[in-house]
């Protein structure tokens, strides 16, 4: 991804494809599908992750489900109104698709790069564990005056150090997406299971503006 506009929303995911495609919208009579890619950590379990494919960059009448699929893209937000008000959906946003027979050694298999702007304060907490933990909202600019909102999740000294940054600020993170399952509460007696997205931070730099 050479493209200089793409510099600052950088994905790579590689992982088994596990649904048919999904239609999504449609841009100026171009069709956007959605897939759902299963990616495996390290830790032998796995992130569930939606990849948002144009119609021109692959054939979405096609079953793929069981092949491996490598992605070059964006994660990307949106607002989608639900019940009242706005639910921010996320997914990634490919650029390039491959599918391949196995998955290749020196693919990373999940890694994203985010060059943003802390939109709000970000939330400093720790578990019952003791584990430090910090939630921080970055705005990544796309072109045409739009953003993306990215929701980042910050552990131990990286929690620390993120708890301290002011709107506004410069943010560059590098990490993985993760999947994280939750129950919404429909009514008194229901739940319906749910799936956020954020991405997971493993290096954080704070950019001095001068």
């Amino acid at each position: 991804m050479t493209d200089k506009v793409f510099d600052n929303n950088q994905v790579s995911i590689a992982g088994e494809v596990v649904s048919d495609f999904t239609f999504s919208h449609d841009v100026f009579g171009e069709g956007f599908y959605v897939l759902e890619v299963v990616v495996s950590r390290l830790s032998n379990s796995f992130d569930m992750i939606p990849v948002m494919v144009s119609e021109r960059l692959i054939d979405v009448k096609q079953d793929y489900k069981g092949k491996y699929v490598e992605v070059l893209g964006q994660f990307r937000s949106y607002n989608r109104h639900e019940e009242s008000k706005n639910k921010l959906v996320l997914s990634v946003f490919a650029r390039e698709v491959k599918m391949v027979d196995e998955l290749s050694e020196n693919v990373k298999p999940n890694h994203i790069f985010l060059d943003g702007f802390v939109c709000k304060p970000p939330i400093y907490r720790k578990t019952p564990l003791g584990r430090e933990i910090a939630d921080v909202l970055l705005a990544v600019n796309r072109p045409y005056g739009k953003s993306d909102y990215i929701p980042c999740i910050c552990w131990g000294r990286n929690a620390r150090f993120a708890e301290g940054f002011a709107v506004g600020g410069h943010v560059q993170i590098w990490g993985r997406i993760q999947s994280r399952e939750y129950q919404k509460k429909i009514s008194e007696t229901e739940f319906e299971k749910r799936i956020a997205y954020e991405v997971s931070v493993s290096k954080l730099e704070y950019l001095e503006e001068y």
